[in-house]
């Protein structure tokens, strides 16, 4: 799933205490014809690969971005994995399962495309724990019926899919092909969803309003999803210069709107914004504004279940910590009868 924080700084970027910043050194001759080779790279579509050299700006923007999506990816898995036990039939059940796992396995991908960076699996989930590092705040809201699930699968996912698909296409190589399969995964996740919804969509009056009020409660929030305006967007200019990002979040979310308004029309449910409407000059569908100030204070940590969502990862992690020091006793144990077999 993607995570609008792609576009919001961790507290981690903070200026140094006292407000006082590092005097930056001029460039030496090396790096200034390293910096050029690098963006002769860029600006011909090329991969960049680890032992690349890059700039510290760009490896500390992928670090960034790389590790919050793959926040979103573990803490993503949490409001639908509420429901495992309250499905409403076996299929359903094992759908959910699947779909879970999957999202964990993202996660792992993507931690480890991060890794290749330079930085830690360890760094990243303490900057997770500890609330230094963002994930996206649409998981930061309670999972209330069966119908959330399914619009989380349609509406969620598909503006995940929406973003991810041109991360495809991303400058730094390990990103790029983390995502495809990533996007696989996360497009049959949006089938699902919407499959689900379709089938409570026959259903009984009240099946039908429970859909219809998950989409109310979920629509705006997944608009959010695209990140700030453009223009109030602080990583979004540098980001595409150099690769990493290929569309901007006005014209994701743009793209997002109209190829969800006939999906829903499909569905027979109302999306909740007045201002909807189809703009023959434009070819797209206008939209109402998004309340930005409930987007800030849930990204700021004020949302319904902020606190919730970090205290049972911090559990989950640590109640597994017996079986991360299984696995290292086992590796350990391997080694020493290599080693041993080898002498």
């Amino acid at each position: 799933m993607y995570t609008q924080s792609f576009s919001v700084a961790d507290n981690a970027d903070a200026a140094r205490p006292g407000g006082l910043k590092a005097v930056e050194r001029p460039p030496t001759e090396a790096e200034i014809a390293l910096q050029a080779r690098f963006d002769e790279r860029i600006d011909a579509d090329e991969k960049i690969e680890p032992k690349d050299w890059m700039p510290d700006a760009y490896r500390k923007t992928l670090v960034r971005q790389i590790s919050q999506h793959a926040h979103s990816e573990i803490v993503g898995m949490l409001p639908e994995g509420n429901w495992i036990s309250r499905a409403p039939s076996l299929k359903r059940k094992a759908i959910l399962i699947a779909k879970v796992q999957d999202e964990g396995g993202h996660g792992l991908y993507l931690y480890s495309a991060a890794e290749t960076l330079g930085t830690s699996r360890d760094q990243m989930l303490e900057a997770l724990h500890s609330g230094k590092a963002k994930y996206s705040s649409i998981f930061n809201y309670p999972t209330l019926n069966w119908a959330d699930v399914g619009v989380i699968g349609w509406l969620v996912d598909g503006a995940a899919i929406m973003h991810q698909i041109p991360l495809c296409r991303c400058s730094y190589g390990p990103y790029a092909r983390a995502m495809i399969r990533v996007c696989k995964e996360e497009s049959f996740h949006q089938r699902q969803g919407y499959e689900a919804l379709l089938v409570m969509m026959k259903g009984n009056e009240a099946q039908k309003a429970m859909v219809q009020d998950a989409v109310n409660r979920f629509w705006w929030k997944c608009l959010a999803m695209f990140g700030p305006p453009d223009n109030d967007s602080p990583h979004s200019a540098q980001g595409m210069r150099w690769g990493i990002k290929r569309i901007s979040n006005d014209d994701l979310r743009q793209k997002f709107i109209d190829a969800t308004v006939p999906q829903a029309q499909v569905l027979g449910v109302s999306l909740p914004d007045p201002k909807l409407k189809w703009n023959e000059a434009r070819g797209h569908w206008d939209h109402g504004e998004i309340d930005w100030d409930e987007f800030w204070a849930t990204v700021n940590g004020h949302g319904p279940c902020n606190k919730e969502r970090l205290a049972t990862r911090v559990k989950a992690h640590n109640d597994g910590q017996w079986v991360r020091d299984a696995a290292l006793a086992h590796a350990r144990k391997q080694q020493q009868r290599r080693i041993q077999e080898a002498a």
